[in-house]
């Protein structure tokens, strides 16, 4: 029962009729003979991608050989200290609030809680501050993570960019569609997708407790601030050139009108293109929000937070923005300190 259930779950999934061209079958695709006569299937295979499970599970462990051995001590040779944030002081109130309530309590109820402890509203701020941060990675682990995906971008970068430039339809992106999908794959561009595919199933491990981190993050971490502003800027130029100039006139060019002048659109053909437009969508947000820290990195002489990240400022970071709002406290008449609920939630809101 349970098998009869798996094969009419797999056929459904994989109809013909709406992954493939019209007239086009999987037994078309497995009929032909390896090259050379040697084994396997000349072309693409819906069992395939099965191959990156067990690959995804050899880059994992892979990957944390990679961030003992060698990005750690990298990482001590530069300089990066494995130093976590300050830990709040134990308090059971606070922590009951953080936990059930909120971790950015408004101005109305710092006063409550300023009152109930009998503390400042400075000091029970800080300690949210403290609390909130003491959960985030130490500097090191961030660097470890960083160098991880940056040496692996960078490999299969080098390797797709050396396969690629000798490939045909990589100058004339019309052969892309000319007898499409009777295509011979090679062993070069299959290993090419699966090593991708497989570290992106590797993610899954790992995606409960990584923070995404760019690569410019690396010089970020070690201090180097003009190599961290130098990286930024070459980041910034290659995206906008590749994601608002190649990926749209080059490759949804060739999908969306190429390929349907020369093997017309099928249903899947709608799926794909679909989330490809999507995808120059959020190419063009993210552009924006590139030039946006690029302005304001010439307004201050050095790039700023990263918009399209997480927040990664330290608890020292944060006293310093602290310290530098002291003067919009007042003084109550029972010598604790209130903070208007407007100027709290600017606050809050420049701080998260």
């Amino acid at each position: 029962m349970a098998a009869a259930a798996a094969a009419l779950l797999s056929a459904w999934f994989w109809n013909e009729r709406f992954w493939l061209p019209h007239n086009v079958t999987w037994a078309d695709l497995a009929a032909a003979p390896g090259p050379e006569g040697g084994g396997g299937s000349r072309y693409p295979q819906a069992g395939h991608v099965l191959s990156a499970f067990p690959l995804a599970l050899g880059i994992f462990a892979v990957r944390l050989l990679f961030e003992r051995f060698i990005a750690k001590p990298c990482a001590i040779k530069l300089g990066v200290q494995d130093r976590g944030p300050h830990r709040a002081q134990p308090n059971a109130i606070l922590e009951k609030v953080f936990t059930s309530i909120t971790k950015c309590p408004d101005g109305r109820r710092l006063e409550g809680l300023s009152k109930q402890l009998d503390w400042d509203v400075r000091k029970i701020q800080r300690w949210f501050r403290h609390r909130r941060n003491q959960d985030k990675p130490t500097i090191l682990t961030k660097f470890c993570e960083s160098m991880w995906r940056f040496t692996f971008y960078l490999s299969i970068f080098s390797y797709g960019l050396k396969f690629i430039w000798s490939s045909p339809w990589f100058w004339d992106t019309r052969q892309c569609w000319y007898n499409y999908p009777f295509q011979p794959l090679t062993s070069s561009l299959f290993c090419y997708y699966i090593m991708e595919l497989a570290f992106y199933w590797s993610l899954m491990f790992s995606q409960f407790t990584d923070i995404k981190r760019k690569a410019a993050k690396l010089a970020n971490y070690a201090k180097y601030q003009r190599l961290c502003d130098a990286t930024f800027i070459l980041f910034g130029v290659v995206f906008i050139v590749t994601r608002l100039g190649i990926y749209p006139f080059w490759i949804l060019n060739t999908t969306l009108f190429e390929s349907w002048e020369l093997i017309g659109p099928y249903p899947s053909w709608w799926l794909f293109n679909g989330l490809l437009v999507t995808l120059q969508v959020l190419h063009i947000i993210w552009s924006c929000l590139i030039i946006r820290i690029a302005y304001k990195a010439l307004l201050r002489g050095k790039v700023s937070k990263d918009d399209r990240s997480d927040v990664e400022s330290s608890s020292e970071e944060d006293d310093m923005t602290s310290n530098s709002t002291k003067g919009i406290f007042s003084t109550s008449s029972n010598g604790a300190n209130r903070i208007n609920g407007h100027v709290a939630s600017t606050q809050w809101a420049e701080e998260e």
